[in-house]
């Protein structure tokens, strides 16, 4: 069976049902999910997810207490990324630290949205420096957001300008950037370290513009996600023979690209 890395789970922290927030509850309900917030993110969850679906490793990221206790109960499936906020930039790059030293983490996963500061703000850009020194990825949300908050945060462009600061990060851009997907594709066309993942997407509504990028000359730059618990892994895999990948741009969307973005294979002989 052919490996496939799901580039994109996230972990949310359990809460009564009073607790939801209007924000998370719009785009959970919309995917016909809701319940999946007062459940949380159980690493066994997602472990017996991924076993149904053949899916071998998942990026994991958002509550970071669950991600650590996660990663180190499944060592080897799940691998972690620190989940950073730029409210307290050096508390943020210290932790960012420890967790690659203390518990292996591959990467930092940001989501601007939730602080209205687009990406190039200034208090991100020590986050970034971190990870180019802990030779880590970064994955930020890319594209209008399904929460409800202001969207202008996910524009692809703003990309454009980090890669250009810091050519040596390696960056993932979660949810194709739709709607602004041409865009997207110019920049990670544009940048050797940019590159896209399909979180929150399914096969059958990818653009069709995406789908030639997909096949053509950015069969380097894609990778598979699901944005588990949002979507169940099995439902963007089951519609993945409808794109008639050829069977080296398929290997290359379900593993290849993902073991080159977050560097899977460093340290391992």
């Amino acid at each position: 069976m052919a490996e496939i890395i799901d580039a994109w789970v996230h972990f949310i922290p359990p809460r009564p049902a009073d607790q939801v927030t209007p924000e998370a509850l719009s785009v959970f309900d919309s995917y016909g999910r809701a319940e999946m917030l007062t459940r949380g993110t159980r690493g066994e969850d997602v472990i017996a997810g991924m076993d149904r679906a053949g899916i071998s490793i998942a990026i994991c990221a958002g509550d970071n207490g669950a991600v650590v206790d996660a990663v180190q109960r499944f060592g080897g499936r799940l691998r972690g990324q620190y989940h950073a906020s730029p409210m307290n930039i050096m508390a943020a790059v210290r932790e960012i630290r420890r967790h690659a030293h203390e518990y292996g983490f591959i990467g930092v996963r940001i989501e601007p949205f939730l602080y209205d500061r687009p990406p190039t703000h200034p208090s991100y850009y020590p986050l970034y420096a971190a990870c180019v020194e802990e030779g880590l990825a970064l994955q930020t949300q890319v594209g209008h957001t399904g929460p409800l908050y202001p969207s202008e945060t996910g524009r692809p462009l703003y990309i454009d300008r980090i890669a250009l600061d810091f050519p040596e990060l390696r960056i993932v851009c979660g949810h194709i950037g739709w709607p602004w997907t041409e865009e997207m594709i110019a920049v990670a066309w544009k940048h050797r370290n940019v590159y896209i993942d399909t979180s929150a997407h399914v096969p059958r509504y990818y653009p069709e513009r995406f789908v030639h990028f997909l096949k053509t000359f950015g069969k380097d730059k894609v990778l598979f996600a699901s944005d588990f618990p949002l979507m169940p892994f099995e439902r963007p895999l089951s519609e993945l023979d409808s794109l008639r990948l050829p069977s080296d741009v398929r290997e290359r969307f379900l593993s290849g690209n993902a073991r080159r973005a977050f560097e899977l294979d460093r340290g391992v002989t």
